[in-house]
């Protein structure tokens, strides 16, 4: 058993056809646009232009609704869905360093505390969607929940019972490589949320890593032989 929990798009606005990219900028810089104005600002025809707005809805970066702004037939406006507006850049990560290196200088203890606090809080949504489940199907949960939180997770399950959680994404990565609390309580989540189990980490990004893993080695009792 190897299983992706989930399909995330690795999509990047660089990695898109210029002309397409151009078409989510202008859009982005103006709220919504009409093809008519798309058009004018790619310097093409109105008709390439639909084709390429065809194709950015079809894969969920634009949306657009009917608009009446004169005699004649209603008019498509075109605007980003949040698939779309999530391709452009977040300084996320510079902010929260910036935010955290403040609470750290004014009281370290309260620093810690918070990323206690937000490994508690992970933990008590992921037990609730664990209880009563059988081990192998915790550890898928618990792959589900580092999925949903954005770390491209997967698990896999090993000849002798053990399973291998691998995380291909660090959500948390600019945090991480300057608070080892991030990471530290990544381990301690794991723990926490599998207690039948010993978690181990076996790769680690920090450390010159491509992924993050970790070895799940149940009590006796509680693996899935076969």
């Amino acid at each position: 058993m190897n299983a992706t929990v989930n399909s995330h798009s690795n999509l990047a606005l660089s990695s898109l056809p210029e002309s397409r990219r151009r078409i989510l900028e202008h859009v982005k810089r103006h709220g919504e646009a009409e093809a008519e104005a798309i058009a004018a600002d790619l310097g093409v025809t109105l008709s390439g232009a639909r084709q390429h707005l065809t194709a950015l809805e079809r894969d969920g970066l634009l949306g657009h609704h009917s608009a009446r702004g004169g005699p004649g037939r209603p008019k498509h406006v075109f605007a980003l869905t949040p698939a779309g507006d999530a391709l452009f850049p977040r300084a996320y990560a510079e902010l929260t360093n910036e935010l955290l290196e403040y609470v750290g200088d004014e009281d370290p203890a309260l620093l810690e505390r918070i990323f206690d606090r937000r490994a508690q809080r992970r933990l008590q949504r992921t037990r609730e969607r664990t209880i009563g489940l059988s081990f192998p199907d915790q550890v898928r949960v618990v792959a589900e929940v580092l999925d949903e939180d954005g770390y491209l997770a997967d698990f896999a399950l090993r000849d002798d019972g053990s399973f291998i959680i691998t995380e291909h994404n660090c959500a948390v990565l600019g945090v991480a490589l300057r608070y080892q609390h991030a990471c530290s309580s990544e381990l301690s989540f794991l723990q926490a949320a599998l207690p039948s189990a010993e978690v181990t980490r076996i790769a680690h990004r920090i450390n010159g890593g491509h992924v993050c893993a970790y070895l799940v080695q149940p009590d006796e009792g509680d693996g899935v032989l076969g």
